[in-house]
């Protein structure tokens, strides 16, 4: 009998209790993302995009990475910079370079709450960011200390105010750990207290879970917090599209931060970027679910905003369009997980 002390409540799961539907498209590169400064005529551009599934859980991560290549340049006494991109990686460059001292500006063509990363999860895990066979050991090594600094930085954020909080993930499966996500034992530092559990020690009915002691950040309002702190602090915020590398070369500030995510295909030519579509259902909130769930590539998140059910990572496909047959097989699949979980 399943008997661990404490009870995990079962998610309501039915066609009823769904409250909306979203649509984003993940930029991803199989190499991993851009992380580097170029030169584009007189001035210093410093690529910060291209992080697939990634974006909320390494944003301060490789946003401190592009400050301090921006940081490098600013030997000659530049410290405006300008900031392409009003998602997650665009706001937390912003906020850096302005602890770093620097005036920024951002130029953007969408706002939160219409960015993709308003889409996201926000699970802190930094999985579907590259493909293990197309990366280098340089990008594992930046890799590396882009997840640990940004383990470390969200930390400082856990509370109401940004909604990031701590929270235990279980992943179910039928195949034993030994066959585990790569990134837990690449980085068990980042996944303290990881837990292999007995069948006896949780309530789904799988033959193997481990449980993951991780954070869980709430999109809208995080990303809200950081545009109003980046207003606090004097940033600057000009709503339009930037559409090439003239508008780019015509901005006044010397130093750029290119963080369009998906937009930097077009922008800057990147052949490698890739839409990677994926959608959510959210059903009404359950305040008595406090875990994360992910079995056989479905994933649940319970938010203050409602219960986000997920699993579909569409490689190349940049229709916007709601899949209603993807939203079946998901809601059957959660359905189940959940209608034959075990009480305590």
């Amino acid at each position: 009998a399943y008997s661990p002390g404490y009870t995990l409540a079962p998610v309501k799961v039915s066609w009823e209790r769904i409250i909306r539907r979203v649509v984003g498209l993940r930029p991803f590169r199989p190499a991993g993302f851009v992380l580097r400064a170029d030169r584009l005529g007189d001035k210093v551009l410093v690529h910060n995009y291209g992080h697939g599934g990634g974006g909320i859980t390494l944003s301060w991560g490789s946003s401190a990475l592009a400050v301090r290549e921006a940081d490098a340049v600013a030997l000659t006494g530049e410290r405006r910079a300008a900031i392409l991109g009003c998602g997650v990686m665009g706001l937390t460059t912003a906020r850096l370079l302005q602890r770093h001292g620097w005036a920024v500006t951002i130029y953007a063509r969408e706002l939160p709450p219409q960015t993709t990363s308003n889409v996201a999860g926000g699970q802190w895990t930094p999985t579907s960011v590259f493909d293990t066979d197309a990366i280098t050991p340089a990008f594992r090594t930046q890799f590396n200390e882009v997840t640990r600094l940004a383990f470390r930085s969200f930390q400082d954020l856990a509370g109401p105010e940004y909604v990031v909080r701590w929270i235990d993930n279980y992943y179910l499966s039928g195949k034993p750990w030994s066959d585990e996500p790569e990134v837990f034992k690449q980085l068990p530092d980042v996944f303290p207290g990881a837990t292999e559990l007995a069948p006896d020690e949780h309530p789904f009915d799988a033959p193997y879970a481990l449980r993951v002691r991780t954070m869980l950040i709430e999109p809208a309002t995080f990303l809200n917090t950081l545009l109003r702190d980046v207003r606090i602090a004097g940033g600057k915020v000009v709503v339009g599209e930037i559409r090439d590398r003239t508008q780019v070369t015509g901005l006044s500030e010397r130093v750029v931060v290119n963080c369009t995510g998906l937009g930097s295909g077009a922008l800057f030519g990147d052949s490698e970027l890739m839409p990677v579509k994926g959608q959510l259902t959210f059903l009404f909130p359950q305040p008595e679910v406090d875990y994360l769930a992910i079995s056989d590539g479905l994933y649940m998140f319970p938010r203050s905003d409602g219960i986000l059910l997920g699993g579909t990572f569409d490689r190349g496909n940049a229709d916007l369009a709601f899949d209603f047959e993807a939203e079946r097989r998901i809601l059957d699949g959660h359905r189940r997980l959940f209608s034959s979980m075990r009480s305590g």
